[in-house]
């Protein structure tokens, strides 16, 4: 058997975070889960309050882990809050909000372990994204925002850290059946006469496939895949085939044509 990791894996406290936590813990790896107000350990998960917004909090997550551990093999950066509105009608407090989250969140927890996998000259980096970092999804264009950051902070972090012992990928989920659904925030001014009705008719596709989504296990059969394995690629996708397809297809397809089929899609006239 190979040896247990430790693992951090924010956002635990449900959704593909609670289940990615719960079944690498059930496969051996001493596992410590993250949430803004911990209710207690969650069986062999150890939960840290965190607040990923929050340098303070932030580093006292990470300085929590190694008194206990003495060392960190792998950081699951899944901790994100999902925003809808449009472009035109979501303030810029709202957005700072959910980069803040999404993006500058998943920033701060590589820095502060980063240092540690260095000195151990081993660490494995796991950002949990979304198919709608490779796809702009169209009312919640912040949300695809902050997840194609990570996607490109995932491809240069890998550059720079060759050689170190240290490594990074991605998973890209498609829709699941998770608490994300009943989660979404609406912007302030979401529901303005120039986009209610068309905002409503697309979030109502998302809602529609999101129920009828994955089992969250897939995710966390993957993460604990990579965690297992000696190397890792770029990145990772998961979920419906033919959510999946539309990502090829973009790179295929004429992007004036691809859009129309994404319009066609959300049934946006």
């Amino acid at each position: 058997m190979p040896m247990p990791k430790v693992v951090l894996v924010t956002g635990a406290s449900s959704g593909f975070g609670r289940c990615i936590a719960r079944t690498l813990a059930a496969r051996g790896h001493h596992v410590y889960g993250t949430s803004r107000a911990p209710a207690g350990d969650d069986g062999a998960v150890r939960v840290l309050p965190l607040d990923v917004a929050s340098d303070d909090s932030t580093r006292s997550c990470v300085e929590a882990l190694l008194a206990a551990e003495g060392r960190i093999d792998v950081l699951v950066n899944n901790a994100g809050v999902g925003l809808c509105g449009s472009v035109e009608d979501t303030g810029l407090d709202e957005v700072r909000w959910q980069m803040e989250t999404n993006f500058f969140g998943a920033v701060r927890m590589i820095r502060a372990v980063l240092p540690q996998m260095r000195a151990q000259r081993a660490g494995r980096l796991i950002a949990i994204g979304s198919l709608g970092g490779l796809v702009g999804m169209p009312y919640q264009p912040f949300y695809s925002a902050s997840k194609f950051a990570l996607e490109g902070l995932n491809e240069a972090l890998r550059l720079e850290l060759a050689g170190s012992g240290i490594d990074a990928t991605s998973i890209t989920p498609g829709d699941f059946k998770t608490g994300f659904t009943a989660a979404r925030v609406f912007a302030r001014e979401s529901r303005s006469p120039a986009h209610r009705e068309r905002m409503e008719r697309v979030v109502s596709i998302y809602e529609r496939d999101e129920r009828n989504g994955a089992d969250p296990q897939r995710v966390a059969d993957l993460v604990a895949k990579l965690v297992a394995a000696p190397r890792v690629g770029v990145r990772y996708s998961v979920g419906r085939w033919d959510q999946r397809a539309a990502v090829f297809a973009k790179r295929l397809l004429p992007a004036a044509l691809f859009e129309r089929v994404l319009a066609s899609t959300y049934s946006i006239r």
